[in-house]
């Protein structure tokens, strides 16, 4: 009897010990990411050039701009300025220039489909030869891209790249001359002389 007690109580303390130590991974997954996500997207700005690969079928790349809710980017395909309130998507292949309300996810090729959501997800961290891997898994239940994974540099902590899962197609972003600070508010004023002889399309609802 003792000796079913004692082997008991040390599986019990084993699996209180393995649940420790991955609340502790998971706390440390998260707190990287979070700080990773700050550089991106906080108040001071960010730039950075990306190259996206969605499973061999669509592949672009160009660079884009942050600052706090406010965006632009320029790729081979289209241009965007997003002050926060409108969002002005530049298509020159057909010389129009479309209108949406900065919080539209309409004005994004991939729209909701990457709308992230930090709390529904579940958090794990390992070592990479190339930094610091972050795993993000989509709880049950809950709404979101169902995997994502974040390499960090191991010494800036800076963003290199992203895998992102969406029902079971893998979309990869290869991040590089990322930047932090220094972006003004005027990065993000579509600059509408430049483009008097396109279309505008309002497709503000």
């Amino acid at each position: 009897m003792k000796t079913r007690l004692i082997l008991g109580l040390m599986f019990l303390l084993s699996v209180i010990g393995m649940q420790a130590q991955e609340n502790a991974n998971s706390r440390q997954a998260r707190k990287m990411l979070d700080e990773a996500y700050e550089k991106v997207f906080g108040a001071h700005g960010a730039s950075l050039h990306y190259k996206v690969n969605v499973a061999n079928l669509y592949k672009t790349e160009g660079t884009i701009w942050y600052k706090g809710k406010k965006s632009k980017y320029v790729s081979s395909a289209s241009k965007s300025w997003n002050d926060g309130v409108t969002a002005y998507v530049v298509k020159d292949d057909k010389k129009r220039v479309e209108i949406y309300r900065g919080d539209d996810p309409k004005q994004s090729r991939f729209g909701d489909d990457f709308k992230f959501e930090p709390d529904n997800y579940t958090y794990s961290i390992a070592s990479d030869p190339r930094g610091y891997l972050i795993t993000l898994r989509v709880k049950k239940g809950m709404k979101g891209m169902k995997e994502i994974r974040a390499l960090l540099d191991k010494k800036t902590r800076d963003p290199l790249q992203l895998r992102i899962k969406v029902a079971f197609i893998w979309a990869n972003v290869d991040i590089s001359n990322f930047k932090a600070g220094g972006i003004t508010d005027a990065t993000f004023t579509f600059p509408r002389n430049e483009y008097k002889d396109y279309e505008f399309v309002d497709k503000r609802d």
